[in-house]
């Protein structure tokens, strides 16, 4: 039998699985997710990523759209994209994108730079589906956004909201290659970044588009920072730290 994506991604996850899990689960999982949960609590294990070397790496780069910075406040995920890199080769053909049902009117600045209307929003699935469909397509994967902290944040806020679960998966910043590898270069902007390393700057604001160019960006800045003799992401973060 399948095991619901969410409590596999949930192996990944650091910490301890409380009661209130089981609690917030038992009405939108069977019995054998539950038992699975409390099996689990007893065997869980940190997938050991950091030693891992970067030519055999393989992770999910992935963006967030959303109505604002402040999920607390009532912002909404409108839609996640996302792409598999292994080692530093974007695998173009292993995506993800999804809407998410968003209750409300958007902003004009918002429909602006996505890009996208309430109208299709309506039908969308609800978020707490798109995150499990991610989570199944993230399996077993580092993940990897530009800039982390907005999506980590918005992750953050409703695997709790939705699920009573903390999200501590590791997120790998891109930045963090960007600063070892020109630490004299001051850029912030994925467009700026990507034109920096010749990147095309194609569906900018789009939760996949933005995927794919950091997708791209991450592959060319793995193989600068091996240039200067990092093997592994352990390594990523001790040069960080000096």
């Amino acid at each position: 039998m399948r095991m619901n994506p969410l409590i596999q991604f949930m192996k990944q996850v650091q910490g301890k699985i409380n009661s209130s899990v089981y609690a917030s689960l038992q009405g939108q999982s069977s019995p054998q997710h539950v038992a699975f949960l409390r099996q689990l609590e007893k065997e869980l294990k940190v997938e050991e990523s950091l030693t891992v070397p970067l030519n055999d790496l393989n992770v999910v780069v992935f963006d967030l759209e959303t109505t604002g910075f402040f999920p607390e406040q009532g912002n909404q995920i409108l839609s996640i994209g996302a792409v598999k890199v292994k080692g530093g080769e974007v695998q173009h053909e292993e995506t993800f994108y999804s809407l998410a049902h968003c209750t409300g009117e958007l902003s004009p600045e918002i429909k602006e730079l996505t890009r996208i209307e309430e109208s299709e929003l309506v039908n969308a699935p609800q978020l707490s589906k798109v995150l499990v469909d991610f989570y199944d397509f993230a399996r077993g994967h580092v993940l990897v956004a530009h800039h982390a902290s907005h999506e980590k944040k918005f992750l953050q806020h409703y695997n709790w909201k939705l699920f009573r679960s903390q999200f501590k998966h590791r997120i790998v910043d891109t930045s963090f290659l960007l600063k070892i590898a020109e630490p004299n270069v001051n850029l912030v902007r994925l467009e700026d970044c990507c034109e920096h390393c010749n990147v095309p700057v194609i569906d900018r604001h789009h939760a996949l588009g933005d995927a794919k160019m950091t997708a791209e960006l991450w592959s060319v800045y793995v193989a600068r920072v091996q240039k200067l003799g990092i093997k592994n992401l352990r390594e990523v973060y001790e040069r960080l730290s000096r």
